[in-house]
């Protein structure tokens, strides 16, 4: 494994990301400021408690999932594209790397900026509700491996698009309105059993089950289940950008 290159390409991506922290950091913060004013206040007034737990702390997983899911796909896909974009993949597709080391580099930097930017709105967070974490460190880990899990499949996107109005078309028409159909703000458990059936489709539902348990120690879906298909997920992932590299698919040309 080529650590050094992976350094470099990781490196590479976090100082232009950089260059914009300010504005990728406060983006978050006002959206999840009006989350709260809206989903806490409006609906909160009406919904008073699920399943026990406040429903403007309910919320906050919801909340750290739909922006940390759309920013890593929308970090990596960016991070892949801009160098198809301006021909510079041609200097990685000839250097002595593997398929993994690059993915490796761009994963993690997309992954990193997206883990920085959910431990942000949980902070926010705190500024308008009481809340506790159950599990702190299983809520870090499992917000890691989401970031990375997204970045993977934002690394396929990057890749498939051939223009910058391909890249935003996953984040706004099927990454968002999956993670609003995924239980963010509700608790699949209240929907009538014909689409509780439908949701266990979408594969968000896993994860914001998963990391709503590291909050409150309830889950909506079976953990066991949930860790099943978020290896699943990955696995998915890495053999389709094997075999994007493998073919050349979209690289090449």
């Amino acid at each position: 494994m080529n650590w050094y290159a992976i350094w470099a390409i990781y490196h590479h991506e976090m100082a232009r990301s950089l260059r914009t922290l300010l504005q990728s950091l406060i983006s978050p913060v006002i959206t999840t400021s009006l989350y709260f004013v809206v989903f806490g206040g409006a609906i909160g007034s009406r919904i008073q408690e699920v399943e026990g737990v406040s429903y403007a702390a309910f919320i906050v997983p919801g909340l750290i999932m739909l922006t940390v899911l759309t920013q890593s796909v929308t970090n990596a896909a960016f991070g892949i594209f801009f160098p198809k974009f301006i021909g510079s993949i041609y200097e990685l597709l000839s250097a002595p790397l593997n398929f993994l080391e690059i993915v490796i580099g761009f994963v993690a930097a997309a992954a990193t900026k997206s883990f920085v930017i959910g431990m942000v709105i949980f902070i926010t967070a705190h500024l308008f509700v009481d809340l506790h974490v159950t599990h702190p460190v299983l809520m870090v880990l499992i917000l890691i491996v989401t970031c990375i899990v997204f970045s993977l499949l934002g690394f396929i996107v990057g890749i498939w698009a051939r223009n910058f109005e391909q890249l935003q078309l996953v984040p706004l028409l099927i990454i968002t309105p999956l993670v609003f159909l995924g239980g963010s703000f509700y608790s699949i458990t209240m929907l009538p059993p014909a689409w509780q059936t439908v949701t266990m489709f979408n594969p968000v539902v896993y994860l914001v089950s998963t990391y709503r348990w590291t909050f409150f120690g309830m889950a909506d879906v079976n953990l066991g289940l949930s860790a099943v298909m978020i290896a699943l997920f990955v696995v998915v992932c890495l053999g389709v950008i094997w075999w994007m590299f493998r073919t050349g698919y979209r690289l090449r040309t």
